[in-house]
């Protein structure tokens, strides 16, 4: 009876677990999305490609990385609660340019009187589970319904860290913007009841307009992927430009001589927000240390740095600073002008504050 019953405890918290999986899985591109995906330069023998041979897979010691991980686990999430901003969305539209990390890569833009809002995640988990997947370190500084009136709602790609579907659910049910996204991902929008004329789907290198903005789909070096099948959506940068104003959004991507390329078509910019967290040297090709997220900022000929992808949950075995302050050494090192909001911080691009250090006292 105690076997019995502890097997009916363990089926139930399994079945919990797995509740609405596979609707978080997404779909496939079918139809003309998926003659699209065929007809892209980027999609070769089946799946889409970066522009340089790319490791997208753990490579070395799997036994080292569990034992990374297992480690010395204090160091991987901050000592105290993570201070948040909770700021109106009531802020009168200006001419100026200003930017609100929410945590990890969720940030609105705000420029030439528009607004984007990137990678927006507001789940407490990242994975398909709503029990299972790495948690969230800090509250999200504030709840989807005190979001200002969008233009758009940029993804770079479909991993769970970036594209969660509690959160385009509720997108969908409090704005009207349309979702700008890499090609593909409207596979997974069309399945969640995205609305079609609210779904714009891009290829490297193509852009389209929301208001008086320019959204311009660019290249990464990333991989895709919410199931068991890898790559059969893209990945992408995203450059958005206004009338008088530039901004540079890196998405997940490894370093490559694709950002300088970006810089001199696209840049100068007012500001970049690069991915500096979730590195390790087992996947060296896919996201970017802290140094080279300098670097990219530099190719791509940025004024202001706002460092993404990082504090708000563990994805890597580095500690849970280390991305920042890495970032702010070499920062100074290349006289980079660098931007550490809290979040929830609304920063004006053109009146940068110093940084603070505050995350250093956790």
């Amino acid at each position: 009876m105690v076997r019995t019953a502890l097997g009916l405890t363990a089926a139930g918290l399994l079945a919990r677990a797995a509740w609405g999986v596979p609707a978080a899985m997404g779909g496939a591109p079918r139809g003309e999305r998926a003659e699209r995906v065929r007809r892209s330069p980027q999609f070769r023998d089946g799946k889409f490609r970066n522009e340089h041979p790319t490791q997208t897979t753990p490579n070395g010691d799997a036994g080292d990385l569990i034992r990374r991980y297992r480690a010395d686990k204090d160091r991987r999430k901050p000592r105290g609660p993570v201070p948040l901003v909770a700021q109106s969305s009531d802020n009168v539209r200006t001419d100026g340019l200003y930017v609100t990390w929410y945590g990890h890569a969720s940030t609105l833009v705000e420029l030439d009187g528009a607004r984007v809002l990137f990678d927006p995640v507001w789940s407490d988990r990242v994975s398909p589970s709503a029990r299972l997947g790495p948690r969230r370190l800090h509250p999200v500084p504030v709840s989807i319904e005190q979001l200002p009136t969008l233009d758009a709602i940029v993804i770079s790609h479909d991993h769970y860290d970036h594209l969660d579907l509690p959160t385009v659910r509720a997108l969908v049910r409090t704005q009207s913007a349309p979702f700008v996204v890499p090609l593909g991902i409207g596979a997974h929008l069309e399945r969640w009841q995205v609305p079609a004329d609210r779904i714009v789907e891009l290829d490297w290198n193509e852009s389209v307009t929301a208001g008086p903005l320019r959204l311009t789909a660019t290249a990464a070096q990333h991989f895709s992927g919410r199931g068991f099948s890898r790559d059969g959506t893209l990945w992408a940068s995203w450059v958005v430009t206004g009338p008088t104003r530039r901004v540079f959004y890196s998405g997940d991507t490894g370093y490559f001589d694709g950002f300088a390329r970006i810089g001199e078509q696209h840049g100068p910019f007012d500001v970049a927000l690069v991915q500096i967290g979730a590195y390790d040297p087992m996947w060296p090709d896919i996201h970017m240390t802290p140094e080279q997220g300098v670097a990219t900022h530099m190719d791509v000929q940025a004024h202001v740095l706002i460092p993404v992808h990082w504090a708000t949950f563990t994805l890597a075995p580095h500690a849970w600073g280390e991305p920042v302050d890495r970032l702010w050494r070499e920062a100074k090192a290349q006289d980079v002008t660098l931007v550490v909001p809290k979040p929830g911080e609304r920063v004006d691009i053109d009146a940068p504050p110093a940084v603070d250090g505050w995350w250093q006292t956790l």
